[in-house]
């Protein structure tokens, strides 16, 4: 049986059976390309864990109405990479209550520290100005200083995220 031009019938199957590979090998590719891309792009990363939790020290080190800066170490995740990096708070115990400032002023993120002659937070960079309970007394910045969450268990200080203050 001839279909075109001395051509068997048997010759158009072999090359639409050809025709047909080459096209899956192609679906095959964009698919195993194309599906980690658009997983990438529409579906966010996994939800954190729960709240993580770091111990900074002991409450009964601290003394009343006097700040003190804790240093503690924690993991940061960024992507694959684990890093371990020292980090600061400034913790304040007033009687039963204890609060736990983050290190940057709020104007510009300078370190600031507490001046004990004038009992009062003072960042050297932009002269602002914050009281013992982190709010505002003068300078440039915006908004009172910001503030970790805290908890305190069997006498042991717990800092948890640095959240943002309101003004």
């Amino acid at each position: 049986m001839i279909v075109a031009e001395g051509q068997p019938a048997e010759s158009a199957t072999r090359r639409s059976f050809y025709i047909g590979a080459i096209f899956a090998l192609w679906g095959i590719i964009a698919a195993a390309l194309g599906v980690p891309a658009l997983v990438y792009l529409l579906f966010p990363p996994k939800a954190r864990r729960e709240e993580e939790w770091l111990e900074i020290g002991d409450v009964r080190k601290l003394e009343n109405r006097i700040p003190t800066e804790l240093v503690f170490r924690r993991n940061r995740e960024d992507g694959w990479k684990i890093s371990s990096e020292l980090a600061t708070a400034w913790v304040v115990k007033r009687d039963n209550q204890v609060v736990a400032f983050g290190p940057q002023c709020t104007h510009l993120g300078c370190a600031y520290h507490w001046d004990e002659g004038k009992s009062e937070f003072l960042c050297p960079c932009h002269s602002s100005i914050f009281s013992l309970d982190g709010k505002v007394v003068a300078g440039p910045a915006p908004r009172p200083l910001d503030r970790f969450d805290v908890k305190v268990e069997n006498n042991r200080l717990f800092i948890g995220k640095l959240r943002e203050s309101r003004a």
